[in-house]
């Protein structure tokens, strides 16, 4: 391996001795410690992966660390996004996870991007790093991150995690295969899940993100074997790891734009919103105070009702739906009442619209879920089984 970044200064004292462990490894030495400080990498997303990995990257020494992200920190991250802690619920998590590389090494530069990254704006904030990081959870984001790499010709680190599996890969165009060459086209949008929808457990994220990282550093000092034309599968159950070896694909069109990801990956835009009419938060509170009758369809599941719930509402978690299960027969007094669809934000009770649609019932959905009921003053209860001093604010799917 040619390594990808040229030596920074000379190391001074206090950095000899803080990476001296790292200094006495076979064919490291204060040369590949040079280039691991001169080095700029880029990292997508301060969730599950990205927490794991930037303190990693901060901890080896990387100089710069940019972090994209536009997510805030909910309570539900907590148990597996490890650089943030209860103080920082609410808080932008890039904001969250800077304070956490200053306390590992307030030397180290990390810039902030809290903004959501597009097709208009990735490729100016590429210029300014030497390797991308894709720790994102969602196929628009990662098939944009492997075209931008492609384009400015520069390697992509990505990985992803579910329940009990994740998967690392390394794509760089000029020295071996893509994501794309891998999955050349996105899995129809409805039979992905994310980690809100299906689950992870919270070590998948500590694992995949240091393999990741350790694959940065691979590649900035030249040392070792890359995941180039590999891709390394890991199942949590069984302890078991395995490789799929792939190639590029010669007659695969060059990426030549940026396009409209999430179009590519099927998923309606908001002005589409799959063909099922919104309530508005603030729309269905107006009802609530009026009196108004309104059927409430809970698609979550029975624990995420347990901690909070609007009032009066029906459980039908998604899981069920999708089994073929659907709405019982309307109460008396609900006949004509016009239903409404939620879970915690609202990409299930999309979901859950178009598939009730599609069965021959008139449904909207609650756009933006419970939280944007909570956000304008929407009362919900909690059982008393729930934790009395969960704030039902910060309950997050």
């Amino acid at each position: 391996m040619i390594p990808l970044v040229e030596p920074g200064p000379a190391l001074e004292p206090e950095r000899i001795t803080r990476y001296s462990r790292q200094l006495m490894l076979p064919g490291f030495g204060e040369d590949a410690q040079r280039r691991l400080g001169a080095a700029r990498v880029l990292v997508i997303g301060a969730g599950g992966l990205g927490s794991a990995i930037v303190p990693v990257l901060a901890g080896s020494g990387i100089g710069t660390i940019g972090v994209a992200d536009d997510d805030v920190v909910e309570l539900s991250n907590l148990h597996r996004q490890l650089s943030h802690g209860v103080g920082d619920i609410g808080r932008p998590k890039v904001d969250s996870l800077a304070d956490t590389v200053r306390a590992i090494d307030s030397d180290r530069e990390l810039i902030i991007h809290h903004e959501r990254l597009t097709s208009q704006n990735l490729s100016a904030i590429l210029e300014q790093y030497d390797l991308v990081v894709d720790g994102s959870d969602n196929f628009p984001t990662r098939y944009l991150a492997n075209d931008a790499a492609e384009l400015a010709g520069k390697p992509l680190v990505w990985g992803s995690i579910l329940r009990f599996h994740g998967q690392v890969g390394v794509a760089w165009r000029d020295r071996g295969p893509t994501f794309r060459d891998l999955f050349p086209s996105p899995p129809p949008a409805d039979e992905t899940l994310s980690c809100e929808l299906g689950g992870v457990l919270p070590s998948l994220c500590t694992a995949i993100g240091s393999l990741m990282a350790t694959e940065v550093v691979k590649l900035v000092v030249g040392i070792g074997e890359p995941l180039l034309g590999r891709v390394l599968f890991y199942d949590a159950l069984t302890s078991r790891t395995r490789e799929i070896a792939y190639a590029a694909d010669d007659a695969r069109a060059p990426v030549t734009e940026l396009i409209d990801y999430e179009q590519f990956c099927g998923i309606p835009s908001d002005s589409a919103a799959d063909d099922v009419e919104a309530t508005s938060a603030a729309e269905l509170l107006q009802w609530r105070r009026e009196r108004r009758p309104v059927r409430l369809i809970d698609v979550r599941e029975p624990h995420e009702a347990r901690a909070r719930r609007i009032p009066g509402g029906e459980l039908l978690p998604m899981g069920r739906l999708d089994e073929g299960e659907g709405l019982e027969a309307a109460p008396d007094d609900a006949q004509d009442a016009p239903i409404v669809i939620y879970c915690e934000r609202d990409p299930r009770s999309r979901r859950a619209a178009r598939t009730l649609t599609e069965r021959g019932f008139r449904v909207t959905y609650l756009s933006g879920g419970i939280q944007a009921f909570v956000a304008v003053g929407g009362d919900v209860v909690q059982d008393a089984a729930s934790p009395e001093n969960t704030p039902t604010e910060m309950v997050s799917s």
